[in-house]
């Protein structure tokens, strides 16, 4: 059996316990919350945060990094779902403190014979990058509410949320 194969067992398992007759969840979320977090599988977004499902939006990409393709989607969240608040989360031994820009997209011209246009965005300290993305949050103007923008380092050794101040 495949991994997927396991995964789409496991959702039917999934479904029976948490969708006994729920019924329709809004697609707009409850705590009108946006999270940007890393696609790290060793960070439990819901369960780290204590959300539940329709509480917020939850956008993950590699090192959680506020992209451009993060402020499409936030700024749709925003606009058209009704999100008022975004907090970002990354977090310690991160993929991308293992690679560096230039290398890994060496890696991928000599692999591929094409070099990728799109910034790979790998850093050295979570905490600075966790900064950065607020920063970039912060001043987009496609991002109407950017007063409530916090950002937090996950330690995925301790479970431990440390804000970035």
């Amino acid at each position: 059996m495949t991994a997927t194969d396991e995964a789409v067992t496991a959702s039917k398992a999934w479904r029976e316990r948490h969708f006994p007759g729920q019924g329709h969840v809004d697609v707009r979320p409850r705590k009108q919350l946006a999270v940007v977090t890393c696609m790290d599988s060793r960070i439990d977004v819901f369960g780290v945060l204590g959300l539940d499902i329709g509480d917020a939006h939850v956008l993950r990409n590699a090192g959680g990094v506020t992209t451009d393709d993060m402020i499409r989607s936030l700024a749709i969240s925003q606009r058209k779902l009704g999100t008022r608040e975004i907090l970002l989360v990354h977090h310690t031994d991160c993929g991308l403190l293992k690679l560096t820009e230039d290398g890994f997209k060496a890696e991928l011209e000599t692999e591929t014979g094409m070099r990728p246009s799109w910034a790979v965005e790998s850093f050295t300290d979570p905490m600075a990058s966790v900064r950065q993305s607020i920063q970039r949050v912060k001043n987009s103007p496609f991002i109407p509410h950017r007063d409530d923008v916090r950002g937090f380092v996950y330690d995925v050794d301790t479970g431990e949320l440390r804000e970035a101040t």
